[in-house]
C-alpha cells in the first residue's frame, strides 16, 4: 500500500506544474488557490459524509486544521506561486527539496525523533542531485536583489509546507482520520486565501475557459484530494522525513515528460542529479535482512 501511495505523490506532483502553468494570467495566484481548496474541500467533504466516512473533531482539532490550512494550503502556495516571478522553476525546486530537511529538523523539535542513519544519508544524497539536475540554471542567474527574494520567499513557503506536515503528524498521532482533517484543512485554507483575496481586492471571478477550469478541476481532484490525501498518509505510516522525500522525485517526473514533448535532451549533470537522487531513494527505503524473519519494506 505504501508504495502505491509513494508513486501516486511522485505522478501527480510531478505533472501538476502543466496544470498550474496553465493557471497564469488573468487571475491572480490568490484567487486561483481559493477556486482550488474550496472546490477540493467541497469534493472531499462530501464524499466523505456521502459514504458515512466523515469523522466528527473537537473544537481543538479544528483549530489545528485551520493552522495546517494556512501553512500548507495558504502560506506554502502563496510564496511558491510569487517566487516564480523573481527565480526560475529549477531553483524552486531545490530549495523545496529542503522539505526533507525542514521535517527530519521538526519531527526532532516537535516529536524527539532521532535522525536516522537512512535520513542522514539519503537526505544529502538527494539534495546533491537536485542541485546537479538544475546546475545549468543556476549557474545562469544573475545575483540580483529580486533573487533573494525570490529564495527567501521559497524558504518560508518549504518551512511552511513543513509546520503542516507536523500538524498532519499530530492528528494522526492522536487518532484523527487523515481524509477528515484533509477536508477541513483545504476549507480553511480556501477561507485564508478568501480573506486576502477580499483585502487585496482581487477578483473572484475565474476563467471560463476549457483550459483554466480544466486545470483547476485537475489541480482540485488528483493534485490536492488524492496527492494530499496519499502524502498525509504517508506521514503517518512511514514518517514525515521519508515522505518528504518524494518532493526530490517530482522534477525527475517534470523532465520526463520535458523529454517525451518538449525534445528536452539530457546532459551530464542531469544523469548525475537522476544517479544521485535515486541512490538517495534507495538507501532511505533500504532495509537488510534479518534471519529468521520474512523481510520487510517500509514502502510497499
Amino acid at each position: 500500500m505504501n508504495i502505491l501511495l509513494y508513486i501516486s505523490v511522485v505522478l501527480i506532483w510531478g505533472t501538476t506544474w502543466i496544470a498550474i502553468s496553465m493557471q497564469q494570467g488573468g487571475v491572480a495566484a490568490e484567487v486561483s488557490i481559493f477556486w482550488r481548496f474550496l472546490l477540493s474541500s467541497v469534493i472531499l467533504l462530501a464524499f466523505l459524509a456521502l459514504t458515512k466516512r466523515l469523522r466528527p473533531l473537537s473544537r481543538r482539532a479544528h483549530l489545528l486544521c485551520m493552522l495546517q490550512g494556512l501553512c500548507v494550503f495558504g502560506i506554502n502556495f502563496i510564496c511558491f506561486y510569487h517566487a516564480i516571478a523573481w527565480i526560475s522553476s529549477g531553483l524552486e525546486s531545490v530549495i523545496f527539496s529542503m522539505a526533507v530537511l525542514f521535517n527530519a529538523f521538526n519531527s526532532r523539535l516537535f516529536f524527539g525523533q532521532r535522525l536516522t542513519r537512512s535520513v542522514m544519508i539519503a537526505a544529502p544524497l538527494g539534495l546533491i542531485g537536485i542541485v546537479a539536475l538544475f546546475w545549468h540554471d543556476l549557474m545562469n542567474m544573475d545575483a540580483q536583489p529580486h533573487l533573494l527574494w525570490g529564495a527567501a520567499l521559497c524558504l518560508l513557503g518549504t518551512y511552511s509546507f513543513s509546520l503542516g506536515n507536523m500538524i498532519s503528524s499530530r492528528h494522526q498521532r492522536q487518532g484523527r482520520d487523515v481524509m477528515t482533517t484533509n477536508g477541513w484543512g483545504m476549507c480553511y485554507g480556501a477561507l485564508w486565501m478568501g480573506i486576502i483575496s477580499l483585502i487585496q481586492g482581487y477578483d473572484f471571478s475565474p476563467e471560463f475557459t476549457v483550459r483554466y477550469l480544466g486545470s483547476l478541476f485537475y489541480l482540485a481532484i488528483f493534485g490536492s484530494v488524492i496527492a494530499f490525501g496519499a502524502y498525509f498518509s504517508l506521514i503517518g505510516r512511514i514518517g514525515a522525513s521519508q515522505a518528504a522525500y518524494s518532493t526530490l522525485l517530482f522534477p525527475l517526473i517534470a523532465l520526463s515528460i520535458s523529454t517525451i514533448y518538449e525534445n528536452y535532451h539530457w546532459q551530464v549533470n542531469d544523469v548525475l542529479g537522476l544517479l544521485l537522487i535515486l541512490a538517495g531513494n534507495a538507501v532511505m527505503f533500504y532495509r537488510p535482512r534479518r534471519r529468521g524473519i520474512a523481510p520487510t519494506a517500509s514502502v510497499k
